[in-house]
C-alpha cells in the first residue's frame, strides 16, 4: 500500500466516494510535561499523546474500499459500525484500510498513540529553556494533521469538527472553535462550520493570553461581535505589543467587512505565537498560528512592523480566500495563496498606517517571484500538483508572489469594482465548499464583462516572466518620434502575454530632483507595441517601462536611461519609481547584463538616500547577495572592503537612534572584512566604544558577536558567557548558529553530524546549525562536504520528515564552492538519480541553477574589470 505521499489520483477517486459529515477528536496531551512514561527522549521511542477520533461518514457505492489517513507510532483500537478491527491487519504506518464498506452511513472510530513533534509538523512540543515550561501547537500544511488525529486528508473532503482536549489544570487549550465548557483539565469546543482537515489546530500551554473585542453594525442593523485573543510564551510577554495586533486586527477586520460584504464566518479570532515555528503564519480559522519572532525582542524598523502587518492581513483575508472557500486539491492552492498575497498588501495600504505597502511589495516581494519564475522547476501559477510532495514544494514565489502580482494587474485590466464583486458573489456561491480555476473566472467574466479565458491561458497557465524594453526615436528637435516597448521571452518560455503598464518619462528639474513629466497607460500586446501616447514629447533623461508597477515584468533600460540612472539614481523623487530601477538593475546584475561591481557601486552611491527603509534593506541584502555568489573572485575582497567602508560611513551618517541607523549597523556587521572592522564590533559589544544613539540591546549583540565567531573572535566561552545573558529560547538559536560559524575543521565535522546523521535536533536549531554552518569567509573549510552531500541527500530526504529533508537540501547545498566542478557533480547526481523522489530532484536542480547563475554573473564581473 502506499505510503505518506497521498496522490492526486487518490484523493480525487476518494472524493467521488465519500461524504464526510462530522469528526469528533479527543487528544490527551497531559504526558507533554514530566518524564515520558515508557517511551519518549530517553527510551527507545517518541514521546506520544492519546487521540481518538470518531469520523462520521457516508460512501456513494456499496462495495468499495477506501482509507482514512494517520501517521502514528500505534493504533490502540479501531472500530468501524461498532465492529471491532484488527489494528494489525488494517493499519500500516500511515493508512487504516477500510474494505467492503456498503453504501450508506458509517462510524469510523481510531484509538491511537500519537507522536510529539520536533519539526515543526503535527503536534509540535517545546521546552523553553527559560524556565522549563512546555508549549504545544499544531501545523498541518499541507498534510500533517494525520500525525495528530485519524482523518481523510484531502482539502475537498471538509467537515465540522469538535475537539476535546485533556490537558495539564495549570494550562489553557485553544482550537477553532470557542470553548464551549472547562472541566478541570477537559476543555470542550463548540463544533466548526465544514472546514478542511489542514486548517483544523490545538495550541495548549501556560501561554500569556491577552483579550480585546471587534463590533461591527451592518446596514440592516445587525451587529458582529468578534472576541479577539492574541497569545504568546510567558517569556516573551514583556516584549509583546498585543495593543498593535490588535490594532491591525480590527483595521483589517473593518477592511473585509467593507469590500466583501460577507460578515467573517468562524466565530471568534485567536491569534497565537508560537515557537520553533516553520513557516510565518497558518490561516486556521479562529485560532490563527503565526511564527513568534514577530513578537520584536529588541528595535526593529518599521518594516518589520509592516512585514508584520502584511501577515496579519494575509492570514486574515484566508478566512475568506482560503477557508471558507477552498480549493478542490492542491492545483489551485494559487485560489487561497495568491488572492492572499495580493489581499493582505491592498486591506494594509488602504486600512492601515503602512500606506507604502505598495513599494515593499514591488521591490521585496516581487523579487522572490521574479527568481522562483526562472528557475528550472518554475511552473504556472495553475500548477500541476501529482501528489502531497509536490503541494509541499509549491508553497513558493510563483504561488503567493507571482499570484499576487497577476492579480494586481488584473484589477488594473478588470477595474477595482468589478474585481471585488466578483469576489463577493465567489464567497456567496461557494462558501464552505471547494472550487477551481473555473469556478472564480466564471464570476469574474460576469461581473468585468470581459472574456477572462485569454487572460487566464496567458497568465495563468502558462509560466516565465516577460522583458519589457523601452525603443525610442526622436526627430532633429529632441522630441520623440516613436516609442515602442519591446516585450521578450525566455525560450523555455515564450509565451508574450497581455500587459497593463504605465510608461513614465523623467527628466531633471533645476532643483536636480528627477520627476515625472508625462506618461501613458496603455496595453502592450506581441513583440512590439507602439505608445502612441508620447509622441512629440520632449526627451526624457529616463524612461520607466512599468511605471506605477502594474504588471508582472522585468524592466530593462534603454542606454540612456541606464547611464542617467548611474549618475542619479538617488536623484528620483518618487519611492516607488526608485524601488522600481533598483529592482530593474537587481535583475540585471542577477541575469549577467550588469556587472556586479557596477551594482555595489551603485549601493554605496546612493543608499544612504534612500529613505523607504523596506527598500533600504533589501538593497543590503543584495548587495551582501551580490558580494558572496556574483562577484569575480578576484574582486570579492576588494568588493567586501568597499561595503564593509561604506556601511561603516553612513553608520556614522545616520541620524542617532534612528531605524536607518539600526539598518546600517546590521549590515556592517554582516560585511565586516577588517580587523578594524571587527575591533570596532568588539568595542561595542564590551562598551568601549560608542556610535551617538545605537543603543546595542541584545538582538544587536547577537548581530554583532555573529561574525565576530565566523572569523574566529569569539570563542565557545565567549558564546556560552553571551547565552547565560540570553537564557532564552531565541538566545539559544543564535548560540547554535555562532558556534556552528567558528572557522574550525572539527566544528564543522561537529555540525555537519548533528544535522545530517542525528535527528536530535529540533527543526529551529536545525535551520540554525545550518546557517551557521555555511559561511562565505570559510570556502576552503567547507570544501570536503561537497562530496558528501551528494552522497548522503538521498538518505537524508527518505529517513527524515520533508520540511526537515527540505531544511538539509537546500541549506547545505555547497553554493560556496562556486566552480565549474560543482556544477559538473551537480549533473552528474541528477543524471545517476534520475529515479530520484520528484521532490528531491527539484531541489537540487534549483540549486544547480542558482550555482550556474551566479558562475555567469561573476563572468561578467570578470569580463568588466579586464575591459
Amino acid at each position: 500500500m502506499p505510503g505518506e505521499n497521498l496522490s492526486r489520483d487518490e484523493a480525487r477517486e476518494r472524493a467521488e466516494l465519500l461524504t464526510v459529515d462530522g469528526y469528533d477528536v479527543e487528544l490527551d496531551v497531559r504526558s507533554a510535561i514530566g518524564e515520558p512514561a515508557g517511551d519518549g527522549e530517553r527510551g527507545s521511542g517518541p514521546r506520544t499523546f492519546r487521540s481518538v477520533t470518531t469520523i462520521r461518514f457516508r460512501t456513494a457505492r456499496a462495495g468499495a474500499s477506501t482509507f482514512a489517513d494517520l501517521i502514528a507510532p500505534a493504533v490502540n483500537a479501531v472500530t468501524l459500525n461498532g465492529t471491532a478491527l484488527d489494528p494489525a491487519a488494517v493499519f500500516d504506518g500511515t493508512r487504516v484500510a477500510l474494505s467492503d464498506l456498503p453504501e450508506g452511513s458509517h462510524v469510523l472510530v481510531v484509538d491511537a498513540q500519537c507522536a510529539y513533534s520536533r519539526t515543526g509538523e503535527g503536534m509540535h512540543r517545546f521546552v523553553d529553556p527559560e524556565d522549563g515550561e512546555v508549549y504545544l501547537y499544531t501545523q498541518y500544511e499541507p498534510a500533517d494533521s494525520r500525525r495528530v488525529f485519524a482523518n481523510f486528508e484531502q482539502p475537498d473532503l471538509k467537515a465540522p469538527f469538535r475537539f476535546r482536549v485533556t490537558a495539564p489544570e495549570a494550562w489553557t487549550v485553544w482550537s477553532n472553535g470557542a470553548e464551549e465548557s472547562r472541566d478541570g483539565g477537559v476543555w470542550r469546543f463548540a463544533e466548526t462550520k465544514p472546514i478542511s482537515t489542514y486548517i483544523t489546530a490545538v495550541v495548549a500551554g501556560p501561554y500569556h493570553y491577552v483579550t480585546d473585542s471587534y463590533t461591527r453594525t451592518f446596514d440592516d442593523g445587525t451587529e458582529l461581535e468578534i472576541p479577539l485573543g492574541a497569545l504568546c510564551r510567558k517569556g516573551l510577554a514583556r516584549h509583546f505589543d498585543a495593543d498593535d495586533v490588535f490594532l491591525i486586527t480590527k483595521q483589517g477586520l473593518d477592511f473585509f467587512h467593507d469590500n466583501f460584504d460577507y460578515p467573517y464566518p468562524f466565530g471568534k479570532y485567536d491569534q497565537a505565537f508560537v515557537p520553533e515555528y516553520n513557516l510565518g503564519a497558518m490561516e486556521n480559522p479562529g485560532c490563527v498560528t503565526f511564527r513568534e519572532e514577530y513578537i520584536f525582542r529588541g528595535k526593529v524598523t518599521q518594516a518589520a512592523y509592516e512585514s508584520r502587518a502584511n501577515v496579519i492581513l494575509h492570514e486574515m483575508a484566508h478566512m475568506w480566500f482560503g477557508d471558507l472557500v477552498t480549493m478542490q486539491w492542491w492545483d489551485d492552492l494559487w485560489l487561497k495563496e495568491s488572492f492572499a498575497d495580493f489581499m493582505g498588501v491592498f486591506a494594509m495600504v488602504e486600512s492601515t498606517r503602512f500606506e507604502d505597502g505598495w513599494i515593499t511589495f514591488a521591490n521585496n516581494r516581487k523579487s522572490w517571484a521574479y527568481r522562483a519564475d526562472q528557475l528550472p522547476s518554475t511552473h504556472p501559477i495553475t500548477a500541476d500538483i501529482r501528489d502531497l510532495e509536490d503541494a509541499k514544494l509549491n508553497f513558493d514565489g510563483i504561488t503567493y508572489a507571482k499570484g499576487a502580482s497577476v492579480l494586481k494587474q488584473l484589477v488594473a485590466y478588470v477595474g477595482r469594482d468589478a474585481f471585488l464583486e466578483g469576489a463577493r458573489r465567489y464567497f456567496k456561491k461557494h462558501a464552505y465548499g471547494n472550487t477551481q480555476l473555473g469556478d472564480l473566472l466564471s464570476v469574474l467574466a460576469e461581473t468585468s464583462g470581459r472574456d477572462m479565458t485569454g487572460w487566464s491561458r496567458s497568465w495563468l497557465q502558462t509560466a516565465g516572466v516577460n522583458s519589457l524594453t523601452p525603443l525610442v526615436t526622436y526627430d532633429a528637435a529632441d522630441r520623440i518620434t516613436e516609442l515602442a516597448v519591446l516585450q521578450e521571452a525566455a525560450q523555455s518560455h515564450p509565451e508574450l502575454r497581455p500587459h497593463r503598464v504605465a510608461v513614465g518619462l523623467y527628466r531633471r528639474t533645476s532643483d536636480g530632483d528627477l520627476v515625472r513629466y508625462a506618461r501613458a497607460e496603455v496595453d502592450v500586446a506581441g513583440p512590439r507595441t507602439v505608445i502612441g501616447e508620447l509622441a512629440g514629447a520632449e526627451r526624457p533623461e529616463l524612461i520607466l517601462v512599468n511605471d506605477d508597477d502594474l504588471t508582472y515584468c522585468k524592466v530593462r533600460f534603454d542606454e540612456v536611461s541606464l547611464t542617467t540612472l548611474r549618475a542619479h539614481l538617488g536623484d528620483i523623487t518618487d519611492p516607488l519609481a526608485r524601488a522600481l530601477c533598483w529592482s530593474a538593475l537587481w535583475n540585471l546584475t542577477r541575469d549577467g547584463l550588469m556587472p556586479t561591481r557596477d551594482f555595489v557601486s551603485l549601493v554605496l552611491d546612493f543608499s544612504g538616500r534612500e529613505t523607504d527603509i523596506g527598500v533600504l534593506q533589501m538593497l543590503h541584502a543584495w548587495a551582501r547577495t551580490a558580494l558572496v555568489h556574483y562577484a569575480a573572485p578576484a574582486w570579492r575582497e576588494e568588493g567586501g572592503r568597499a561595503l564593509a567602508e561604506g556601511a561603516l560611513r553612513e553608520l556614522r551618517l545616520a541620524a542617532p537612534g534612528s531605524e536607518h541607523q539600526l539598518a546600517w549597523a546590521r549590515f556592517f556587521a554582516a560585511v565586516a572584512a577588517s580587523d578594524t572592522d571587527f575591533q570596532l564590533l568588539s568595542g561595542l559589544l564590551g562598551g568601549t566604544a560608542r556610535i551617538d544613539g545605537l543603543d546595542v540591546d541584545q538582538e544587536l549583540r547577537w548581530a554583532f558577536l555573529s561574525p565576530l565567531a565566523s572569523h574566529g573572535l569569539a570563542d565557545e566561552s565567549v558564546i556560552d558567557a553571551e547565552l547565560a545573558r540570553d537564557d532564552t529560547a531565541s538566545g539559544k538559536r543564535h548560540q547554535v548558529r555562532c558556534l556552528a560559524s567558528r572557522p574550525s575543521a572539527a566544528v564543522k565535522a561537529q555540525a555537519w553530524a548533528g544535522v545530517v546523521e542525528s535527528d536530535a535536533l529540533s527543526n529551529a536549531l536545525v535551520e540554525a546549525t545550518i546557517l551557521g554552518f555555511a559561511q562565505s569567509s570559510q570556502r576552503e573549510l567547507l570544501a570536503p562536504y561537497s562530496g558528501m552531500y551528494f552522497e548522503v541527500i538521498e538518505r537524508v530526504w527518505a529517513e527524515r520528515s520533508i520540511q526537515i529533508g527540505m531544511a538539509v537540501v537546500k541549506g547545505l547545498f555547497p553554493a560556496l564552492q562556486d566552480d565549474p566542478s560543482t556544477l559538473a557533480a551537480t549533473d552528474a547526481w541528477l543524471a545517476a538519480h534520475a529515479d530520484a523522489a520528484p521532490a528531491l530532484r527539484r531541489l537540487v536542480l534549483e540549486a544547480r541553477d542558482d550555482l550556474a547563475r551566479g558562475l555567469r554573473a561573476q563572468e561578467c564581473d570578470a569580463t568588466a574589470a579586464a575591459v
